[in-house]
């Protein structure tokens, strides 16, 4: 079952972020807080939403995290998937098709014109599994990203 994430889904969605980031090799720097996740998605000016996923039982198994974007060049918004994450013992039972397809869903419903994410380039079990839906690599753009000292200096 999809359901769109409520303010106690959040110790469930850190822990996951927290998963994910130990899987990509970067724990280090997955610093977010539950209150900040709280404040992002259900705070005064939400920036962020999100949707669970949960197995027969009830149990949280799997989450997705997005934002609006906008592209220029259609005219509409999209969606831009921050976080997409099965948990290992649940994988393979559907859960993150499922969320990709509510995503495509509301892309759909609300015109928007794009569903993006990134996903590392080692990855290939991701890369397959994003084929299998048609997705497409956007192997001509390049991710370019300024944070710590650089956004700082930049930003002066």
């Amino acid at each position: 079952m999809i359901r769109t994430a409520v303010p106690a889904d959040i110790p469930e969605i850190h822990a996951m972020v927290r998963e994910l980031a130990e899987y990509e090799k970067a724990l280090a720097e997955a610093r977010a807080t539950e209150q900040q996740l709280h404040d992002a998605l259900f705070g005064a000016h939400p920036a962020a939403f999100a949707h669970v996923a949960e197995d027969e039982s009830g149990r949280t198994v799997g989450f997705a995290l997005w934002f609006r974007n906008f592209s220029t060049w259609t005219g509409t918004h999209g969606i831009y998937l921050e976080d997409l994450y099965v948990r290992p013992d649940s994988r393979g039972g559907g859960h993150g098709k499922a969320l990709l397809t509510e995503l495509a869903r509301i892309c759909v419903e609300r015109g928007y014109g794009r569903l993006e994410w990134s996903v590392l380039d080692w990855n290939e079990p991701s890369l397959a599994f994003y084929r299998s839906l048609g997705a497409v690599a956007m192997d001509e753009w390049t991710v370019h990203r300024l944070s710590g000292d650089s956004l700082a200096a930049l930003g002066r």
